[in-house]
């Protein structure tokens, strides 16, 4: 079978562990004859960014499924669930000293440094009324709505490409990108992924961070997949 697309996460999947650009992962990805899109907890600009370094179309999925552009030159579509997130950062807030990132930037969701016990802050929002999860990227720590993720955002870009998420190949690493994984067509997680992913993945590569995306396409080619 052959996919007609590949979605793919950027920290820690097409970068090094210290986050800078794997030029191999950014070079095999400008070679593929069929659309890439960036999947990322991050903001968007950053997204198109990147997307715009390494050459791509600028279809690109942000803030965990929250926001969704579908060109450089094309209007955000963004969801509608800061309000429950904020509840949820004024609640955390009496308990913990939270830090935001890029709040200025930031229209679905919250991201927060990694300095507070998660597991704790996870258990009390638990009192409250309010449809949110925290999840931990490895780069921060985000309150999101627990209706939106990765896999919304890959359903509604689809959409507008004209395909659904079967046509796809996604390739990550972090619980972020679980549900992604496991609802395209393949689904692959590079070695340095959390179990959660590997657990949702039909694949594994043996080499990590931006080695491994290379040798995912390497795969995937090898097998007609793309």
């Amino acid at each position: 079978m052959k996919f007609k697309a590949i979605v793919l996460d950027i920290d820690g999947t097409i970068t090094h562990k210290d986050r800078r650009l794997n030029l191999r992962a950014a070079e095999t990805l400008r070679t593929l004859d069929i659309p890439v899109v960036l999947a990322t907890g991050n903001i968007s600009c950053y997204a198109i960014a990147t997307a715009k370094l390494i050459g791509l179309k600028g279809y690109v999925i942000a803030e965990n499924g929250g926001v969704i552009l579908t060109g450089y030159d094309k209007s955000p579509i963004i969801s509608d669930n800061i309000e429950e997130c904020e509840k949820a950062f004024k609640f955390l807030s009496k308990h913990y000293d939270l830090t935001k990132l890029d709040p200025e930037y930031r229209k679905t969701e919250i991201a927060l440094r990694r300095d507070f016990d998660m597991e704790k802050a996870r258990e009390m929002l638990k009192t409250q009324d309010l449809e949110v999860e925290i999840i931990d990227t490895k780069y921060a720590i985000h309150i999101k709505s627990n209706k939106i993720n990765k896999n919304t955002g890959l359903k509604n870009i689809a959409k507008f490409m004209g395909l659904t998420p079967a046509d796809f190949v996604a390739i990550g690493d972090s619980v972020n990108d679980a549900e992604m994984i496991q609802s395209a067509g393949f689904g692959i997680a590079v070695a340095n992924g959390d179990a959660e992913a590997k657990k949702a993945a039909d694949h594994v590569t043996k080499a990590s961070f931006g080695d491994g995306a290379v040798e995912a396409i390497e795969y995937l080619s090898s097998k007609g997949y793309i």
